[in-house]
């Protein structure tokens, strides 16, 4: 190996180093976060220990738990139903609702501009919140989850009001309307209506249920914003393995061996939140609400899986108990986005709720490059051209460089006999050594650093883009030629052959064998033999189950690669394109001119035959 690629091995070492430090570091923070929150929540159960025993003794009362210990089992109100099921489809634009008048809930959610699966003629994405639908009360006294309610949809078919009443004389009254971009706003009233006092205890409303779809790559995970100063959004998704006792070696997708694990399990979070979220790869649903006292998760593993698979979760926001004397009453306001993990949405939304996308570190990046995709879409709206546009602009931007790295690697090969002369002579004394071979990249006007730059401004973009693949809605189902979706593995063939035919990333790994061939070659031939297979091996591993998107923009970026080095060695592009003209006005083919002549030259003399 030369000390050109060694240098490039040593800095993706160090870059690869960088990242798993600042991750390890965001991660200590984020428990010293959550020992705070759980230190306050304590301090202040503490110091409501008279209140929390009062409300213990109110039937229907729950207490907020430890972190993993799931609350006591309580005597819950049972509906008996007195009136028929009624149902109403709240209309928009951008999503259908079904609410239902068992327990004021919302049990599904359609989305009519992303369709179920990549084939024609399939339906719209529906999110089934059965079997924990959305919205549920519970925790009130005389009011089981699913209760009746009466309920008057408005004509135009964008909200709906509830209304139940028990007989002790609690009265529940909600409003949900329908808004613009996947918003839900919800309006509780709770009131006493009855001559004496009634007790509320820790009460909750629903989240609804987030499912794991079928696919290799899909994910379901929960994020929660706390409402303290300083917060920052904490991580759910490695602490559902835990929930099952599967300890932390275990992702949320699978890993290790589940028979002896339990089918559910759940965790309460103690402290009040800005807003929580349970999401799946493409899509989330999020609950505003304030004055909550924490949350609760409730995941279902796929006991047909031996790894451990989370199939669903489900969740609850939490609320304190309260005293509701004759006459009063409380209100309470909810806010929901049920819809797309789209940037230009949950940007517009509550506080860091653009974190949601988990784009991380390179969330600077990420950013602008969604926004950039989509413009290009909306030149052309193919988000496979997209990406060919933006690899191009890309490869333009960084035109200069690679131009300047490439001449730079020329004048290394050149100058490689003074360094092994230099080496003989000087082996002795490293540091004679170490200046007279700068005293050589000096006289040669060579950095042996800058053939490294090329890939090194590769790699954000890469990390960015795989990062927006991988929770960005806008290339989900996305075609392409043969590729059906650029968000997953072409996978042609799947179910016919025992390894589905990828295209793209084999023509990704030839291309990067052609781009190694004409790259300028110093050091042991036979070394650099192995490198100009070993490497494009190596990225047809990687790359092979990866999203197509990352094989295309790679492939795409290498051909470019490919032309700015040809051009470079028949004398630059200008200079080719001169030649090719003067060559079709002289009816010769072209060809590169020889060393020491310039074009000018070369051109008199074809068109003086």
């Amino acid at each position: 190996m030369n000390r050109n690629d060694k240098l490039i091995v040593a800095l993706l070492f160090a870059l690869l180093m960088g990242w798993l430090w600042y991750s390890a570091r965001t991660t200590k923070e984020m428990r010293e976060q959550q020992l705070v929150q759980q230190k306050q929540a304590a301090a202040a159960l503490a110091t409501n220990a008279a209140a929390t025993a009062a409300l213990q003794s109110v039937p229907g009362a729950t207490n907020l738990q430890a972190a993993v210990t799931p609350a006591p089992a309580v005597e819950k109100p049972v509906a008996v139903h007195l009136l028929p099921e009624q149902t109403a489809t709240l209309h928009a634009a951008d999503m259908n609702l079904l609410i239902s008048s068992r327990g004021a809930t919302l049990t599904a959610a359609t989305l009519p501009a992303y369709r179920a699966r990549p084939e024609k003629g399939s339906g719209p994405v529906v999110l089934d919140f059965h079997p924990q639908p959305a919205l549920a009360l519970s925790g009130l006294p005389g009011m089981a989850p699913d209760a009746d309610y009466a309920m008057t949809a408005d004509p135009d078919g964008k909200a709906v009001t509830l209304a139940c009443r028990t007989a002790q004389g609690l009265t529940v009254e909600r409003r949900i309307e329908l808004r613009p971009r996947h918003l839900v706003v919800v309006s509780d009233r709770i009131g006493n209506a009855s001559d004496l006092p009634l007790r509320l205890g820790t009460n909750e409303i629903t989240l609804g249920t987030i499912y794991r779809g079928d696919l290799k790559n899909d994910e379901i995970s929960a994020d929660s914003m706390p409402a303290m100063a300083g917060a920052k959004v904490e991580r759910w998704n490695k602490a559902l393995p835990r929930m099952f006792g599967a300890g932390g070696g275990f992702g949320c997708n699978g890993g290790g061996n589940s028979q002896a694990l339990p089918e559910t399990a759940t965790r309460t979070v103690e402290g009040a939140q800005e807003w929580v979220a349970l999401k799946s790869r493409f899509f989330v649903e999020t609950v505003s609400a304030p004055t909550n006292a924490g949350f609760r998760l409730d995941a279902v593993r796929d006991t047909s899986q031996a790894p451990l698979t989370v199939s669903r979760i489900a969740g609850s926001v939490l609320f304190p108990g309260t005293l509701l004397n004759a006459g009063d009453s409380i209100k309470r306001r909810y806010t929901l986005y049920i819809g797309p993990k789209k940037l230009a949405y949950l940007s517009a939304l509550d506080v860091h709720m653009d974190e949601i996308m988990e784009f991380g570190f390179f969330s600077w990046f990420c950013k602008p490059l969604v926004a950039l995709l989509n413009w290009f879409y909306h030149l052309i709206p193919n988000y496979g051209v997209a990406i060919i546009l933006l690899t191009l602009l890309v490869r333009v931007v960084f035109w200069p460089l690679t131009h300047k790295s490439t001449e730079s690697a020329k004048r290394m090969r050149d100058i490689q006999p003074k360094i092994k002369a230099i080496q003989e002579s000087f082996k002795d004394d490293p540091h004679k050594l170490q200046q007279e071979t700068w005293r050589v990249y000096r006289e040669n006007k060579v950095n042996p650093l800058s053939s490294c730059l090329p890939m090194l401004v590769q790699i954000p973009i890469f990390i960015a883009l795989y990062t927006v693949l991988r929770s960005a809605v806008d290339l989900r189902q996305a075609p392409f030629l043969w590729v059906r979706d650029l968000s997953q593995p072409e996978n042609l063939l799947a179910g016919v052959l025992p390894i589905p035919i990828n295209i793209l990333p084999l023509l990704m790994a030839a291309t990067t064998v052609m781009q190694s061939k004409l790259t300028p070659s110093m050091g042991d031939p036979m070394q650099q033999k192995m490198l100009t297979w070993m490497m494009p091996l190596m990225m047809l591993f990687f790359f092979y189950s990866m999203p197509a998107a990352l094989s295309l923009y790679w492939t795409v970026s290498t051909m470019l690669a490919i032309f700015q080095l040809f051009t470079q060695q028949r004398g630059g592009l200008l200079a080719m394109i001169r030649r090719n003209g003067a060559a079709v006005a002289a009816g010769t083919p072209g060809a590169p001119p020889a060393d020491g002549e310039t074009m000018t030259r070369q051109m008199r003399r074809r068109m003086g035959r």
